[in-house]
């Protein structure tokens, strides 16, 4: 009986001692496109479509975020393109309000980045708005550097830390 107990207790040991190596395909951040996983998309299964007009939905089928250059608040022809299709989902789903967020890298002062991150998510709320997107549909915050999705303090990381990330708020799909 004894015997069964001690190899009982090291059978538990060893399972406890057994780690599953972490997936270094994963990605840090959400969808940067049409098509990409992300975030918002808790509790979901890859076998249910997102409902409409909620935040996975702009994750999945059209991108939430856009990135930038260092130092810089400009939006490059990817990041229009991407809130080009933002603003045709937002016509379709006119209920929906978002909240923009500024993000910047590990560099420069926090006070320099929450200004930064602040330019970057206008920069966003300004180019909806030429779209045809209500102005009132769309706040802003500036997270800074305070929010990283990669870690690491080299270009791979910055340039991911680098942006504005449209979030559902209200609406349809909240």
């Amino acid at each position: 009986m004894r015997f069964k107990f001690i190899a009982l207790a090291a059978a538990a040991l060893l399972l406890a001692a057994c780690e599953t190596a972490p997936d270094e395909s994963a990605t840090a951040g959400g969808a940067g496109g049409a098509g990409a996983g992300g975030a918002g998309g808790v509790g979901s299964s890859s076998s249910m479509a997102p409902k409409p007009g909620s935040n996975e939905d702009l994750v999945v089928n059209v991108g939430d975020r856009v990135f930038f250059g260092f130092n810089k608040y400009n939006l490059t022809s990817d990041a229009r393109q991407t809130l080009e299709k933002q603003a045709a989902w937002l016509k379709k789903y006119p209920s929906v309000t978002l909240s923009v967020e500024g993000h910047c890298d590990e560099r420069g002062t926090r006070e320099y980045n929450l200004a930064l991150g602040e330019r970057r998510a206008n920069a966003v709320k300004d180019y909806l708005a030429a779209l045809g997107v209500a102005p009132g549909r769309i706040k802003t915050i500036s997270y800074g550097k305070e929010r990283p999705v990669a870690l690491g303090s080299n270009e791979a990381a910055w340039s991911q830390n680098r942006r504005g990330v449209s979030v559902v708020s209200g609406g349809a799909g909240s």
